[in-house]
């Protein structure tokens, strides 16, 4: 009795000491010089279809709003109510695919009338995911005279990888991107009672994407 006490308590403090890894790398390449003057805003956009899924929505939102808080925020037009202003012109089948499609696209008075009023100087366009792959362990749970309980341990790994595309309206230029690969392994520890530790890549990979964005537009 006392080993198995001694055995459970010694998995139970290394449980309460593991924690949740995650690894992360950013990078950015610019092509020309960026800045953004007051009462200027930005829209940001999915890039493929792929992003269309309630999770990937939930990273646009929340880049749009890191983006308009604290240190260098900037004023976010929110992504859907630019898209149905403008519809169809941005959506996934009908939007440009590069500058010169938007140039085009800026020759049509009622887009660029638009985009004048509400003052919007860059366009960000969102491409990636965030994946679950891999992983192993072996988990059991029984119900017996007294209650029930887990026994086990299993993990997974997490990787969130984003690229940003920035275009400049006002001079209809690509002015850079910015890629953010976040890898973690989350763990499912169980005695009695499940205890989850979560790699949450893809929270951290909003919190860096958007820092970036800002001192990448605030030049």
């Amino acid at each position: 009795m006392i080993r198995q006490y001694i055995s459970t308590l010694t998995t139970l403090i290394l449980i309460l000491t593991l924690s949740a890894c995650v690894t992360a790398r950013i990078e950015d390449n610019r092509f020309g010089n960026t800045g953004i003057n007051e009462g200027e805003g930005v829209v940001i956009l999915a890039k493929s279809y792929h992003l269309g899924n309630d999770t990937e929505t939930d990273f646009i939102r929340c880049v749009s709003s890191n983006i308009s808080k604290g240190s260098s925020s900037m004023r976010v037009i929110p992504t859907n109510t630019f898209k149905n202003t403008l519809f169809p012109w941005f959506e996934p089948r009908t939007a440009p695919s590069d500058t010169k499609g938007l140039a085009y696209l800026l020759k049509r008075n009622k887009v660029a009338e638009i985009i004048s009023d509400n003052n919007i100087r860059y366009i960000i366009w969102l491409d990636g995911n965030t994946d679950s792959a891999g992983g192993g362990g072996s988990m059991s749970c029984a119900m017996g005279p007294t209650g029930a309980g887990c026994f086990g341990f299993a993990w997974w790994q997490n990787d969130s990888k984003y690229e940003a595309t920035i275009w400049d309206i006002r001079d209809v230029k690509n002015e850079g991107n910015i890629s953010a690969e976040y890898s973690g392994t989350s763990f499912l520890p169980a005695i009695v009672v499940p205890i989850p530790l979560f790699a949450r890549t893809q929270t951290k990979a909003c919190k860096g994407l958007s820092d970036q964005l800002k001192v990448f537009i605030s030049g």
